[in-house]
């Protein structure tokens, strides 16, 4: 099944492309030869692979979520600019 003229016609259409008659006449070969690719990969034998949702093995990368202790709030704070009691004092954002 070949791509005709009328069907890129109608997909630039649908997609709102506006193609001159080099990029349609182009298209229409680059899509044949997409679909004549398919047809050839349609005759490999798949019958004894099993579907596959993913093809590398997935491995969760996050660390345990394990409780632990927090900095002392004097080591957080001592490089701040300015504080106020145990917490960052920053200017004012809204009126």
């Amino acid at each position: 099944m070949a791509i005709t003229r009328q069907d890129v016609e109608h997909v630039a259409y649908l997609a709102r492309l506006g193609l001159d008659e080099a990029e349609k006449t182009r298209i229409q070969q680059q899509l044949s030869n997409i679909l004549e690719t398919m047809r050839i990969l349609d005759r490999v034998d798949v019958q004894h692979i099993p579907p596959t949702a993913q093809v590398i093995p997935l491995r969760d990368v996050m660390r345990d979520d394990v409780a632990r202790p927090s900095w002392p709030v004097e080591q957080i704070l001592q490089n701040a600019p300015a504080r106020e009691g145990d917490a960052f004092l920053v200017p004012a954002v809204f009126d």
